[in-house]
């Protein structure tokens, strides 16, 4: 298994980068979260990756650190959840929000995700509720909710949702409550 790629940023579209590894450009299928988080094109990088072969294709998937690779491994494993689908719920959420997510017994959260539908959530939970842990779970997921009412509100006002989602991420760490985050986030939105 390919488990890390280092190169050169050659490429950065919306769902893959390529990286260039000694000449040969290798593409990862990333999430809309990674994506945002990697350099610009040209520089150096590494990303986790993990090698799905198929009958008909082999995909290469790529990761900003081993956490969240595992997590795609743990997803993957569920029935019904491959990696289109896996990469969909990562881009919901941090990671220990989603932990907390599933440790709260929240399907709800994770139907947010595009293609994962009740039944899948709670597979998801009860297949993982025991493979991952989440310090502060309540705490998280109060997070994400609001997170969530946040993107539904920009969403009305006329933002898209992954320009509402990708603002979030820009907020600083230490604004906290829906209102503060809110306009936070429209604060960064009109910047655009």
């Amino acid at each position: 298994m390919i488990y890390t790629v280092s190169g050169k940023l050659a490429e950065k579209k919306d769902n893959f980068v390529v990286v260039d590894v000694g000449g040969v450009g290798l593409k990862l299928t990333t999430h809309k979260r990674a994506l945002s988080s990697l350099p610009s094109v040209g520089a150096d990088v590494k990303l986790f990756s993990y090698l799905y072969v198929r009958e008909d294709a082999l995909d290469l998937y790529g990761f900003l650190n081993e956490e969240e690779l595992n997590f795609f491994t743990l997803l993957n494993s569920v029935a019904g959840v491959g990696p289109k689908s896996a990469l969909s719920i990562l881009e919901i959420s941090e990671l220990k929000e989603l932990a907390a997510s599933i440790q709260e017994n929240r399907p709800d959260l994770l139907t947010r995700a595009s293609g994962i539908g009740r039944k899948t959530a709670e597979r998801i939970i009860l297949e993982l509720k025991n493979k991952v842990l989440a310090e502060k779970s309540a705490e998280a997921v109060k997070k994400m909710e609001s997170d969530a009412d946040i993107v539904e509100t920009l969403a009305g006002l006329g933002y898209r949702r992954e320009d509402a989602r990708n603002a979030l991420q820009k907020i600083d760490k230490s604004i906290a409550g829906l209102e503060a985050r809110l306009k936070a986030a429209l604060k960064i939105l009109g910047k655009k």
